[in-house]
């Protein structure tokens, strides 16, 4: 199973402070709005989830 950084759009602020700590460059602020992952480029290390500080990021698997 695969582990990636999923965002609560709802709650993310947009503040870029996981696309700063995002080792693979996996995460990006979208359209000023909110954050989006690419999956593709994601391992689900998770620093991207204990940085930010409205709580808007979880790492999840698929499968």
């Amino acid at each position: 199973m695969k582990r990636f950084a999923s965002v609560n759009e709802d709650r993310c602020v947009s503040c870029g402070a996981c696309t700063q700590v995002c080792q693979r460059q996996a995460i990006s602020i979208y359209k000023g709005c909110f954050a989006r992952v690419d999956r593709e480029r994601c391992v689900g290390c998770g620093i991207c989830a204990k940085t930010c500080p409205a709580g808007s990021i979880r790492v999840a698997t698929d499968g």
